[in-house]
């Protein structure tokens, strides 16, 4: 029997999931403001790429509430609270298929779950939900409560089998990407 699409999602994502997590923990984002805008410029590119996504209007009719989802305005006006400029990304910026944005989604919203930890860390250099720290805030639903009502929303999508392997290229895609910024934004600060 087939996983549920949450699951097979998490299982063919899971090594390149925690290499993510390896590299943002050894950029220790937390030690400084500086360390810190640079993520905040890797998660502005990340973003960018997922906006349309969330605004994509098949995607709207398949999944409830997605184009409200988008963290994208809080990640900008968390640069503006640091006056943090926007990084130009020196590849070309990703433009997944329609299934493949699922795979996108996966990680954005899980993303969210492990933002409760990041946040914490973010509250020791005293940023918080109001000042350069919105982007890590909770869902107003709860981050369990809001990942549980994605991952069945995810879970209740009919798609073909061809579907269900974008979906999972689109996830690997997502975290790879998002590796290839940090690592643009720390190789730029060390070459300046």
């Amino acid at each position: 029997m087939n996983l549920p699409l949450s699951e097979a999602l998490k299982k063919h994502s899971r090594q390149t999931h925690d290499s993510v997590d390896m590299l943002v923990l050894s950029m220790e984002p937390f030690a400084s403001i500086e360390n810190y805008s640079k993520f905040l410029q890797a998660q502005n590119a990340f973003h960018e790429v997922l906006k349309p996504i969330y605004e994509n209007p098949s995607l709207n009719l398949k999944i409830k509430g997605l184009n409200s989802l988008s963290r994208l305005e809080q990640v900008a006006m968390d640069m503006q609270d640091l006056h943090v400029k926007t990084m130009l990304v020196d590849e070309a910026i990703p433009s997944p298929s329609e299934f493949e944005s699922i795979g996108w989604l996966y990680c954005s919203e899980g993303s969210n779950l492990g933002a409760a930890i990041l946040y914490k860390e973010a509250q020791k250099i005293e940023l918080t939900s109001n000042h350069g720290a919105k982007h890590l805030s909770a869902h107003k639903d709860g981050r369990m409560v809001h990942w549980r009502k994605f991952k069945e929303q995810l879970d209740g999508l009919e798609l073909t089998l061809t579907q269900r392997q974008q979906a999972l290229k689109g996830a690997e895609d997502a975290f790879a990407f998002f590796k290839r910024v940090i690592r643009q934004v720390n190789y730029a600060e060390e070459t300046v």
